[in-house]
């Protein structure tokens, strides 16, 4: 009698694939559940979930002044001593300039690049998705980084659930071509931690609606961010696009 391994059923598999989840139709097998995370709205019409771009926002900026600090304090002692440089000196100059020219914008637009919220909506009424996704590429700091709103049919999403190492998990979202399992899209339902017990919060959503789930909590304003952290104050609002905003939290 063989042993059953399960394999993955899209093409390409998530980074760090452990498991398909129940795809859209398919009742969820998990208890629906989010957590300590409360939607953004939830109605008859529509869910909206937050996602945030990293556990905690509004720390790596402050790097932005320390590594200046070093940067200017290297220079000085460099150019107080110009004449004593030989070319294994000069070689350590430079590339040490070099890095704190790539990582200083780094730190800054780790924190201050990403808008303040990376909503999903969840339309039940026209069964489609739409999520307010983020593009960069984290080691290309003088490239422009920029939200791209994107919205799929709920037939098209499928959802697995990946780990990699002993603590970095959650659930991908990856969206398939038309009656194949040909991925085309792909992007998190939580950008940090997350299990199938938040799809299934979704998936009982768009199958049996809000009175289906507990009730939740006062819902956020994803704009709304406390006047201390200097990183989220400067975040990019949300601003969906006027058509994609109105069409995801309308009936058809």
């Amino acid at each position: 009698m063989g042993l059953f391994i399960k394999r993955p059923r899209l093409a390409p598999p998530c980074l760090g694939w452990r498991e398909d989840l129940p795809t859209p139709d398919e009742v969820p097998v998990s208890v629906p559940s989010l957590g300590f995370d409360t939607p953004n709205h939830q109605d008859d019409i529509f869910l909206e979930l937050p996602r945030s771009s990293a556990l905690i926002r509004g720390v790596v900026i402050w790097f932005v002044p320390l590594s200046s600090f070093f940067l200017v304090f290297f220079l000085s002692g460099v150019l107080s001593n110009l004449q004593m440089m030989n070319f294994e000196l000069w070689i350590m100059f430079l590339s040490v300039v070099g890095f704190s020219i790539w990582l200083i914008p780094l730190f800054w637009k780790f924190d201050v690049a990403p808008p303040r919220d990376l909503p999903l909506r969840f339309n039940r009424a026209r069964k489609r998705l739409y999520a307010y996704n983020f593009k960069c590429r984290w080691w290309h700091p003088f490239e422009r980084w920029r939200a791209v709103p994107v919205a799929y049919d709920w037939s098209q999403v499928r959802a697995e659930r990946w780990r990699t190492g002993d603590a970095k998990c959650g659930v991908e979202l990856s969206i398939v071509k038309a009656g194949t399992n040909e991925v085309i899209d792909r992007f998190p339902l939580t950008f940090i931690g997350g299990d199938a017990h938040a799809w299934a919060y979704v998936c009982t959503y768009m199958q049996q609606g809000p009175k289906a789930l507990p009730p939740p909590g006062p819902p956020k304003d994803h704009n709304d961010v406390l006047w201390c952290n200097v990183a989220m104050r400067l975040a990019p609002k949300v601003e969906w696009p006027a058509d994609m905003d109105l069409e995801s939290r309308t009936a058809p």
